[in-house]
């Protein structure tokens, strides 16, 4: 069968993507991915796109419902780009991102036998998110503020994410209005004019605290008062209005330039009992109770006794490093950005931790920096962004022969290319904890312990 553009096939849904489609196959085994879909469906589907092995589709209808498909409740969803589960029940999406967690670590790493616990579930599916960053665009009715369509840059208004605080909602509102109060306009990524580029919030659930951070193609807004004056009235929380300034033509959001237009330059949580300051710039996880219990599993896997070494990789602001200073004799903190590096130094003494240094470079550069010191970690977390660390890092790792390495990852492909790096390298890979942080998404964290032989 020639599969074409337009074509109607009928199809039984078998398994999901990492990006959440559903995988169904025709009568000649051609796979067919199907976004909106649950395991379990019988579908017809138009054909949007085909390969040589492999097509695109789309629903045209569902014949039979999987018993785990549920009526979303979101407006956006099947629109925007970010939730990929609002179909079906929350069961089913832990066991879809288990299943992919293992498909990855057999398929990907190899590993036959390496223990894969339960994904430790969100109890909060709905609005635990702590941060928020929304483009705006300008629209018929003005200024718009949402999230990008799925692989584009065009906005899909949304006037309250479920999987944010429902104040979220107020605060856009009151900026698109300002907005268009005011005759301002959105920026155009063609063109390069207009002002305001992204709306930016981030809430402390510990300790009630609010920053807004206006991201702007200039130094400012006109009338910029008028607009605090209103936020200031509508949350008594707000402690932060910061305006960032970014002229760059980049699909990077904040620039480096930030002005405090009111209160503070930042707003302080509390996780794993520690207090963290937090910046616009600053690395902090969107989901403050999911990642109490992450680090609560890298500790564990940390396994310290009081005299060890910790060398934290990727240490961003500190967090995780810090939330186990007390249990090692030495924490050492290493981030290439330098910006981090100071807040990861005003967080240990925020916490009056004395026993925390961090370097500012990459891995290799404190390894050997560490190695003319004559100091060698005896364990080391990594936290790396989602391309991972690759052979390179992983290498330099292993030459620094640690007795475990805690391996924290937001990608299960390439963690499990990594762990098979270390398997290369003389270490034992023990035992992975998937963490949900980011429910009705196709996102999955991963705790994973790694000793050597």
């Amino acid at each position: 069968m020639n599969l074409r553009k337009n074509d109607i096939v009928s199809l039984r849904i078998a398994s999901m993507t990492s990006a959440g489609s559903g995988v169904g196959r025709t009568e000649d085994g051609i796979a067919v991915f199907v976004p909106m879909t649950a395991v379990g469906d019988v579908i017809e589907a138009r054909i949007l796109k085909t390969k040589k092995t492999y097509a695109f589709g789309k629903i045209e209808r569902i014949s039979e419902p999987s018993p785990s498909r549920i009526e979303p409740d979101c407006p956006c969803f099947s629109r925007c780009g970010g939730c990929v589960y609002r179909h079906i029940d929350y069961n089913c999406e832990k066991e879809i991102k288990y299943n992919r967690v293992k498909d990855a670590v057999e398929r990907i790493g190899g590993f036959s036998d390496v223990l894969i616990n339960p994904v430790v579930g969100n109890e909060k599916t709905d609005r635990y998110r702590n941060k928020a960053q929304l483009p705006a665009q300008m629209g018929e009715s003005g200024v718009q503020l949402g999230f990008y369509a799925s692989h584009s840059h065009r906005i899909i208004p949304c006037d309250d994410c479920l999987l944010q605080p429902e104040s979220f909602a107020r605060i856009m509102k009151i900026t698109r209005e300002f907005m268009n109060e005011t005759g301002q306009t959105a920026y155009d990524e063609q063109t390069g004019k207009g002002k305001l580029r992204h709306l930016y919030i981030r809430y402390a659930e510990k300790t009630d605290e609010l920053m807004i951070c206006f991201v702007i193609n200039g130094n400012g807004l006109k009338r910029e008062d008028v607009l605090v004056a209103r936020l200031r009235e509508s949350f008594p929380n707000l402690k932060s209005v910061i305006f960032n300034s970014n002229r760059e033509k980049t699909n990077v959001v904040l620039g480096s330039k930030n002005r405090t237009a009111y209160g503070s330059d930042y707003i302080t949580d509390v996780l794993c009992g520690k207090r963290f300051k937090l910046s616009p710039l600053s690395f902090y996880q969107v989901n403050r109770d999911q990642a109490e219990k992450l680090y609560k599993i890298a500790r564990n896997y940390a396994a310290l006794g009081g005299d060890e070494v910790l060398l934290d990789l990727y240490c961003g602001t500190g967090t995780i490093g810090l939330s186990m200073a007390d249990e090692c004799r030495e924490l050492i903190g290493v981030e290439i950005v330098e910006d981090a590096v100071l807040d990861a130094r005003e967080n240990a003494s925020l916490n009056s931790v004395g026993n925390a240094r961090f370097i500012c470079g990459d891995a290799s550069y404190a390894a050997e920096k560490l190695r003319a010191e004559g100091v060698s970690p005896d364990v080391v977390i990594i936290d790396p962004p989602r391309k991972g660390c690759g052979e390179g890092l992983v290498g330099t790792i292993a030459a620094m022969a640690p007795r475990r390495v805690v391996y924290v990852s937001c990608d299960p492909e390439t963690l499990a290319r990594d762990l098979r790096l270390f398997a290369g390298n003389n270490y034992s890979v023990k035992e992975i904890t998937p963490v949900d942080l980011f429910s009705r998404t196709s996102h999955i964290e991963n705790v994973a312990l790694i000793e050597k032989l």
